[in-house]
């Protein structure tokens, strides 16, 4: 019997997903897995936890229901939490596994844990094979070799969308051999270090981990209200769940492909008509592609102070005071303090927030922008690495902007995207 491990990661989902496959085509029984990582809930050197408890919560919520889905098909998922290049060797060694499957990973840290497995898996002659499972466009279809992607997104996306195609989707798998899955022993938050923290009833939206619930978003969004139809107009919104896709969590965690994503839309274009708001979406997958491809390329830069733009000055030092105002909402600017409380009571803030309280954390504070990263990192649930600092890089002005300087006037913007103040007024008056 050939026995195969599928190490589940930020892919977890059924339907589109190229590493689960591979792994039954080429074995006779796989042994679905997930490792609650050990080093993913340490306090990082800025001070913030690398997961805080309302990720870790989305998380526990979608390998639960990825558990749910494979039993549904005759599988289950094997929970062990630890070093994965111990816990991984562990379950090969006690089925005797010829092969892990695994999604591929590009981040610094992500990278390291995969040739960590590896070597122990190696020395037990058993494979690791990795799949590329997170991007619109296929790293192997680019115009481009890794090395020579362009720096700045509007070359990329302008010869992406010309030259290089999108693939097809992988159909979820009808039945999974597996021998007899244990029941899962998930972990609770106190074990993670964590304390359950309930989501304001304020939220934009409450969300739930898992393939179940992406896709009945994606349907509600596309197919039930045709929401999509009115995206570019709404995207800049601040209240409540309509005004944006709100995709964002799921991709995050894999829950959902983007190109399940893109090819769902491509229905609704064919029966509700194509616009510019159904195109906004996937030029928002495509910036999404875009930041992972540069970690590709740029590896640890990334995460330097410096960024790929070793010629600006960034603040070494930084003031206590003031990011633990900024950190708090107590800045006494209130579109900013608005902006931080809701992400502090709902792990969630709009794109539109997003680039404001950056862009004040940088410009206004002067603070290094890698704390700012940083408690984005622990607060937000849909935290994506390559998104995450590639967004935080490219306000700090060491990223990928062509422009020297992207400071936003933070009243202007007040003034333009919550005129009458209904946000302020929901999150400041509590």
């Amino acid at each position: 019997m050939k026995t195969a491990i599928v190490w589940f990661k930020t892919d977890l989902r059924l339907e589109d997903n190229e590493t689960l496959v591979k792994a039954i085509a080429q074995s006779d029984q796989i042994i679905p897995l997930y490792c609650f990582d050990d080093s993913q809930f340490t306090t990082t050197s800025y001070g913030f936890k690398k997961t805080g408890s309302f990720r870790a919560q989305f998380l526990l919520e979608s390998s639960q229901d990825l558990d749910n889905n494979l039993r549904q098909l005759g599988s289950g998922l094997i929970i062990v939490k630890g070093k994965p290049e111990v816990e991984i060797a562990k379950i090969a060694q006690q089925y005797k596994a010829f092969k892990v499957f695994a999604k591929r990973e590009v981040a610094y840290e992500e990278k390291n844990t995969e040739r960590l497995v590896q070597n122990e898996l190696f020395k037990m002659r058993c494979e690791l094979e990795t799949f590329s499972t997170s991007t619109l466009y296929h790293a192997e279809d680019l115009p481009f070799s890794i090395k020579d992607i362009p720096d700045v997104f509007t070359n990329f996306r302008k010869k992406i969308e010309k030259e290089s195609s999108i693939r097809t989707i992988f159909d979820k798998p009808l039945l999974i051999n597996s021998p007899q899955i244990p029941e899962a022993a998930f972990p609770k938050l106190n074990d993670l270090d964590l304390k359950f923290q309930a989501i304001d009833s304020r939220a934009a939206m409450h969300f739930k981990g898992g393939e179940t619930e992406a896709s009945k978003r994606l349907n509600y969004y596309f197919f039930q209200t045709k929401k999509i139809s009115t995206y570019k107009e709404t995207r800049n919104g601040l209240v409540g769940a309509d005004y944006s896709s709100k995709f964002s969590a799921w991709l995050a965690l894999g829950c959902i492909s983007p190109r399940f994503i893109y090819h769902e839309l491509k229905k609704y274009e064919s029966n509700f008509g194509a616009n510019e708001s159904t195109y906004w979406l996937i030029f928002e997958l495509l910036w999404r592609d875009f930041f992972r491809f540069m970690f590709k390329k740029h590896q640890s830069k990334m995460f330097q102070a410096s960024g790929i733009n070793s010629e600006k000055e960034i603040p070494k030092a930084v003031s206590e005071k003031l990011l633990k105002n900024w950190v708090s909402g107590n800045t006494n600017v209130d579109f900013i303090d608005a902006n931080m409380i809701e992400l502090k009571l709902t792990g969630f803030m709009s794109n539109r927030g997003r680039q404001n309280v950056a862009s004040y954390l940088c410009n206004d504070l002067k603070l290094d922008w890698r704390y700012g990263a940083s408690y984005f990192e622990q607060q937000l649930i849909d935290y994506d690495e390559c998104s995450n600092w590639g967004n935080w890089a490219y306000i700090a002005g060491v990223g990928n902007d062509p422009r020297a300087n992207r400071y936003f006037d933070i009243q202007k913007q007040a003034v333009v995207y919550d005129k009458d103040k209904s946000y302020r007024n929901l999150w400041l008056n509590s």
